[in-house]
């Protein structure tokens, strides 16, 4: 492995900026400090003017392997978020076959063991009828970065609606559980309520039919089951005003037992977007009225909201060109996710401080990952250098994944992924891979 040194740099971490240098060394960073040197064999990498981050870390995924692979695999997409400065990743289990069995879950570690550029973790996922499955990841939560539970249906069908279940599972998970919430009973009768109105449904109305009431009922519910038991739980890709009221910013990340994730699009999009996007930004939960938005981005700067991720989900073009019932739900996101957010960092709407704290930091602290997510001496050396003076707009001829297309398409960041490094491999260098090591599992402090 190559060594290298990052020289005269703007080093963005643990909520601050310094200027120097980074020495990279058996896949680790291996010293910080200014006008650094060393007698080895070294790459030296100019890093002035430029901004060095640690690598993103993106808690929800959907790479669609096995099974889903016309719309995406772990190569491709884990290939799409090394060039938006994703180093790794968490995937949920709604694949074909879900990994609702411990043997199914280390299948899928073997697939990305062999193929995936970016580090990665996988969620075990949860039925009706796999409690025993599932208890079994307590052996190895060290090795697992979560139990997912879907209360609420999406892509793959794995709804859990047995209240006794989610009682067994809550009170016996010894790991992270994190929840897709939105109450499945009430999606049905707002659903059936618009049929009854009118005689065909548009992508506009998928907010309607999955409301904010929905999704505050479950979300409500499961925090009811992790209090009752002080589970460890983690509500994902929250998405409305009334929400926030159920979350906290008077205790440190470290010490809440209860934390939740907004993703970008909802940060990004409103329920004005359907107009021109339709289809293409329909997604489980749906986004929202614009009052949503503003309430989220207040909630992700004061701290009651702890992690930005994507929920990336890609679909095949035909897939969400449907009518809006038969339309996929979902959004490929992962490689664009750290560009839209230094769009708003140029903006002024966030600090590049609390943006790398939302998008590293917090998901280290709140996963417990070993040795990931900050620019420290001894972490693994997963960085990403980015110049915020060279512009770039998204379009089909930049665009990896394996579906093709983007919601952003046209869209120009002002920011420039310049360079990804993984475990001190340099895989990504100005738009050009370098295939020659993979990512590693991530590995828990548990």
């Amino acid at each position: 492995m190559k060594t290298y040194l990052i020289k005269d740099t703007c080093i963005v971490s643990d909520a601050k900026k310094i200027y120097g240098d980074v020495l990279i060394e058996n896949a680790r960073i291996a010293k910080i400090g200014s006008n650094l040197s060393t007698n080895k064999n070294v790459v030296e990498i100019n890093g002035s003017n430029q901004f060095l981050l640690p690598g993103v870390i993106d808690d929800q995924v959907h790479f669609r392997e096995p099974g889903l692979t016309h719309k995406a695999t772990i190569y491709t997409e884990a290939k799409a978020a090394i060039a938006g400065g994703t180093t790794s990743f968490m995937e949920m289990p709604n694949t074909s076959p879900a990994a609702l069995t411990q043997e199914l879950l280390e299948q899928k570690y073997s697939i990305a063991q062999q193929s995936s550029l970016a580090n990665y973790s996988f969620f075990m996922g949860t039925s009706n009828d796999n409690y025993e499955e599932v208890m079994k990841t307590n052996a190895k939560k060290n090795e697992v970065c979560g139990i997912k539970v879907f209360m609420g249906s999406s892509t793959g069908n794995m709804l859990v609606d047995n209240a006794l279940v989610l009682d067994k599972v809550f009170a016996g998970s010894e790991l992270l559980i994190a929840t897709h919430c939105e109450e499945e009973r009430m999606i049905k009768e707002n659903l059936e309520k618009l049929k009854r109105e009118k005689s065909v449904l548009a992508p506009s109305d998928h907010p309607i039919i999955r409301n904010e009431a929905a999704c505050f009922e479950s979300s409500f519910k499961a925090i009811q089951f992790a209090k009752k038991y002080d589970s460890r739980l983690h509500i994902l890709h929250i998405s409305t005003a009334k929400e926030l009221q159920l979350f906290t910013n008077m205790i440190p990340l470290e010490d809440k037992r209860i934390t939740a994730e907004v993703c970008v699009h909802h940060l990004h999009f409103s329920s004005d977007d359907y107009a021109t996007l339709g289809n293409l930004i329909k997604c489980n939960p749906a986004i929202k009225a614009p009052n949503n938005r503003k309430a989220l981005w207040e909630a992700l700067l004061d701290d009651r909201l702890d992690i930005i991720a994507t929920d990336h989900a890609p679909h095949v073009w035909e897939e969400k060109n449907e009518s809006y019932e038969k339309a996929h739900a979902g959004l490929p996101l992962v490689q664009h996710s750290l560009l839209l957010l230094l769009h708003y960092v140029k903006e002024g709407k966030i600090s590049m401080e609390k943006m790398v704290e939302k998008m590293s930091h917090a998901v280290a602290k709140c996963f417990q990952i070993k040795d990931r997510g900050f620019i420290r001496e001894g972490y693994f050396a997963d960085l990403v250098l980015v110049d915020m003076n060279e512009a770039q707009t998204v379009s089909k001829q930049n665009i990896l994944y394996k579906c093709g297309w983007s919601p952003l398409e046209g869209f120009s960041f002002p920011a420039t992924i310049k360079k990804t490094f993984v475990n001190g491999h340099l895989v990504y260098d100005n738009s050009q891979f370098d295939e020659s090591s993979f990512g590693k599992r991530l590995q828990f402090n548990r």
